[in-house]
């Protein structure tokens, strides 16, 4: 027996940290949400009118990512179709992620997905778009029923094709005979409506519900909540719980990150051949997470962003003294031609070294000249350890 065999086979034989790891993930609907129920209440009172086939209000929900948004408005809906298809009420349900491609980067793609929600077959492209609208149009009003359409992550979805799609989806109700529509529509960005059309806002924000995030003890009792589904029994050292949502409540209270935390530590203990969890797993689970953070904010950077923080690199790289954000300016004209980039001025170049430092990517001191006026003094703010990997991702990025 080979020793990579014999591995794999004292893997299997020995008792597993989790029996459950679904738990820990953000998709998972446990029988009891806690601390939502106030939320809860609001979303069914305004629903419930559907469950007579009368048109529910338009609701919009508002709160940081892992506040329990998406939790909730699925707990509601996942009811209501318990209690619609016990008393054979025509009503339906639909649930879209707008950020994810192919469904809602295309107000063809969108109206396209919901046809097909009915069992309506639509080519990926090729039709005009009202025809796409007809069909669906046609096909909802052909089965008489109540249609709520869940929109999470609305924000995405009009930064791809504008707010025109949420009027028009909002005004089909008119040109329905025989059924109706109502939208749930789902954000992280708490001023998300204020650069909407205001005819949009209007009908969409007819009711506005926000959602706070959790404190330290909400997240604990959370975590215990869902750690004993996801874990073996005395899986986890005291302290690791607390630990773990001290970290998440300093991050704005979210939840989704908690369990994220939780779910990293327990496979960081397994690869470690631990039994259980102890507190430094949860140090060690949170510098892997950030880590990986780094990486994918900055392989999804633009090409000029990426071309800025390449240039930083390279500067700092061959010197060791401090740079300040003209010293970058040359080195970024010349990584510009090389990839065949037209350069941007010095102005929005730093502009773009802001946003680098807002996303905690670099770190971008003021300094004062004097009557010479004031600079910038740049350097990383991200671990040594990923700066190779860094390198490699910007090299990749622009072909460098």
């Amino acid at each position: 027996m080979s020793k990579l065999t014999s591995f794999f086979e004292d893997y299997i034989k020995k008792d597993p940290i989790f029996v459950n790891k679904k738990a820990l993930q953000s998709n998972y609907n446990p029988e009891d949400v806690l601390y939502r129920e106030k939320q809860i209440k609001q979303i069914a009172s305004i629903l419930a009118p559907s469950l007579r086939m009368e048109k529910p209000s338009n609701v919009f929900i508002f709160g940081k990512t892992g506040t329990g948004k998406t939790l909730t408005i699925k707990h509601v809906c996942d009811n209501m179709n318990e209690v619609a298809k016990k008393n054979k009420i025509n009503l339906k349900i639909i649930y879209l992620n707008c950020k994810l491609k192919r469904i809602a980067d295309t107000e063809y793609r969108l109206i396209a997905q919901l046809a097909r929600e009915f069992g309506k077959e639509i080519p990926a492209t090729g039709l005009p778009t009202d025809e796409v609208y007809k069909l669906f149009i046609n096909e909802l009003d052909e089965k008489k029923l109540l249609l709520v359409i869940v929109l999470d992550e609305i924000d995405q979805l009009v930064e791809k094709i504008g707010d025109n799609v949420l009027y028009n989806l909002t005004r089909l109700s008119t040109e329905l005979k025989n059924s109706e529509i109502s939208l749930i529509g789902i954000s992280n960005d708490l001023v998300f409506t204020d650069n909407l059309d205001p005819r949009v806002k209007s009908s969409l924000s007819e009711e506005e519900l926000v959602f706070p995030p959790y404190n330290a003890i909400q997240l604990q009792q959370i975590l215990q909540q869902r750690g004993k589904i996801a874990f073996r029994k005395g899986a986890f050292k005291e302290g690791v719980i607390e630990k773990c949502s001290a970290y998440a409540a300093r991050e704005h209270g979210d939840a989704r990150r908690a369990l994220e935390l939780l779910r990293v530590a327990g496979e960081l203990a397994e690869r470690e051949n631990k039994n259980f969890i102890e507190i430094e797993d949860i140090d060690a689970a949170e510098g892997k997470i950030e880590h990986d953070r780094i990486l994918d904010v900055i392989s999804t950077q633009p090409k000029q962003s990426k071309i800025t923080l390449y240039s930083l690199l390279d500067v700092k790289n061959r010197s060791s003294k401090p740079v300040f954000t003209g010293d970058i300016y040359d080195t970024y004209k010349e990584y510009c031609f090389k990839c065949g980039v037209r350069p941007l001025t010095q102005r929005r170049v730093s502009d773009i070294i802001a946003e680098l430092d807002m996303l905690g990517i670099i770190n971008a001191k003021v300094i004062s000249k004097g009557r010479y006026g004031r600079t910038r003094e740049l350097c990383l703010a991200v671990p040594p350890s990923v700066i190779d990997k860094i390198n490699d991702i910007l090299k990749e990025g622009l072909g460098i």
